[in-house]
């Protein structure tokens, strides 16, 4: 180690100028080298990160060898928004909470006594209990809706829906980033279907060189207005769309503007037309209608009596099955409903995202994760309030990893160069395969955690938390320091 005390030896008999000159640039030295040791950085990760010109100050890591020792811990304890990786917090509660085989149920009633005559009418309305599922399609809706059918029910005379199991939670899409059209900023609803989004598919036509627009499902009231620009172009990948939703009275058009090139061939969009709501009254009255069944008042809120039958139910996927599509596809929407859910089933109906952070958070500290610092928004991320620790969320991927539910959890992260949002990263030998992880991307926040596999067949987690209004710069250095962890 150099000596930086004044007129040392170790610079023999120097002149005074040059030997004060090359003492400063010898301390110098050492400072950088100590500060390098204090950010923990291997040398390998050195250049990656002073390459993305952020400060260190902006970044919280921990790198922890699983039954070992840490290997980089920066800022663990400074509280950080962590983007989507939130969700990683909402599917591990969720998960240890409510247990992999939980099930969400769709429920149709009938008053008690109720009787459907020979006409198939039913006598007194038809009560729908929302179950909160965050994945239930046009498909399933269908399937349970033919399920009366099969029981002779041709006609209602009005449809309850009881939205009870949560509270007052729907939200302004637009809120958030003033984009309301856009299915990551769904609004959560206890009787959500299709994600309360719809598809827009453009057909080509050829011969005449245009784009012919349809509405998927064709629900009543919604039309598309507006053209896409056809281009003889060799197709770039996926066609950029622009779209604008405006309400007239209970009518709805979305306008669509932008350039497709032919090449490209029958491409598709989704958007928010509706209301959760509206939406699902919409798909209802659609599908009914399509049965052969009649629809008298029309649907309305309300309660399923306590008294009331059970006709006719529909459940989910297990909730091991559900966390995929969450994690891989960070799905926004159905990060919220397992929030509410949680809240639901641990402290009871009417659930709002400050019950459901609730849960999860004495879920977490019963586990003995520290949540020192942490804010639960939504269990999204899609929240600039939103705040977890490094080293917080390295305690639970650890919790996480030593439960019999590990197997469960980790299947549903992203795999390195694979699948979900890590599919187009870390895509080299070395690394493909060899990571589970969980991303965030919002304005001035990037973050990436999970786990990854060594050459050497040891376990690493990574918990990688960047707030910067140039956090986007920090993605090569993630990709290098998992690149060096597989390659350990």
């Amino acid at each position: 180690m150099v000596s930086c005390r004044r007129g040392d030896r170790a610079f023999g008999k120097m002149g005074r100028g040059l030997r004060s000159l090359l003492l400063g640039a010898a301390c110098a030295a050492a400072l950088h080298m100590a500060s390098a040791a204090a950010q923990g950085l291997p040398a390998e990760l050195q250049k990656a990160f002073q390459a993305a010109h952020l400060p260190e100050s902006s970044m919280s890591l921990v790198v922890q060898e699983i039954g070992g020792p840490r290997l980089v811990s920066i800022n663990p304890a400074e509280p950080r928004n962590p983007a989507s990786v939130m969700k990683m917090v909402t599917t591990w509660s969720g998960l240890s909470g409510l247990g992999p085989e939980y099930r969400w149920r769709t429920a149709m009633y009938a008053r008690n006594g109720a009787s459907v005559d020979a006409q198939g009418s039913l006598r007194g309305p038809l009560y729908l209990k929302a179950g909160g599922d965050p994945f239930l399609t046009m498909a399933d809706l269908w399937s349970l809706l033919r399920e009366l059918r099969l029981r002779g029910i041709k006609n209602l005379p009005e449809v309850v829906v009881d939205r009870t199991m949560f509270g007052a939670v729907a939200t302004d899409p637009g809120e958030f980033d003033d984009a309301p059209d856009r299915p990551y900023n769904a609004s959560p609803d206890a009787m959500m279907v299709n994600l309360g989004a719809v598809r827009l598919l453009f057909e080509p036509d050829t011969s005449a060189r245009k784009w012919i627009p349809i509405i998927d499902p064709p629900l009543a009231g919604v039309k598309v207005s507006g053209d896409i620009a056809w281009s003889n172009a060799r197709c770039p990948g996926s066609p950029s769309v622009g779209t604008n939703v405006v309400h007239t009275g209970s009518d709805v058009t979305i306008q669509v503007s932008g350039t497709a090139a032919g090449s490209c061939g029958e491409f598709s969009v989704y958007r928010l037309a509706l209301s959760q709501p509206d939406n699902f009254s919409a798909l209802f009255q659609m599908l009914w209608k399509e049965l052969g069944g009649t629809l008298g008042k029309g649907i309305v809120p309300g309660k399923v009596p306590a008294s009331a039958q059970i006709v006719a139910w529909h459940d989910s996927e297990t909730l091991a099955d559900t966390i995929r599509q969450i994690n891989k596809q960070s799905n926004n929407v159905m990060a919220r409903t397992l929030l509410l859910t949680l809240g639901a089933e641990k402290n009871g109906a009417g659930a709002t995202p400050q019950t459901g952070a609730s849960a999860a958070m004495a879920l977490l500290r019963a586990q003995g994760v520290d949540t020192g610092g942490w804010t639960i928004v939504n269990g999204a991320g899609l929240a600039r309030g939103s705040r977890l620790t490094a080293q917080g969320l390295a305690g639970m991927l650890d919790v996480a990893w030593h439960s019999s539910l590990m197997p469960e959890f980790v299947s549903s992260l992203a795999i390195s160069g694979v699948d979900g949002t890590v599919r187009r990263r870390l895509r080299g030998d070395d690394v493909r395969g060899m990571a589970h992880l969980k991303t965030g991307t919002l304005r001035d926040s990037r973050a990436l955690a999970g786990y990854v596999l060594g050459a050497s067949g040891k376990r690493y987690i990574v918990v990688s938390l960047v707030n910067d209004e140039r956090s986007a710069a920090i993605r090569p250095f993630d990709d290098a320091l998992i690149t060096w962890l597989a390659e350990r």
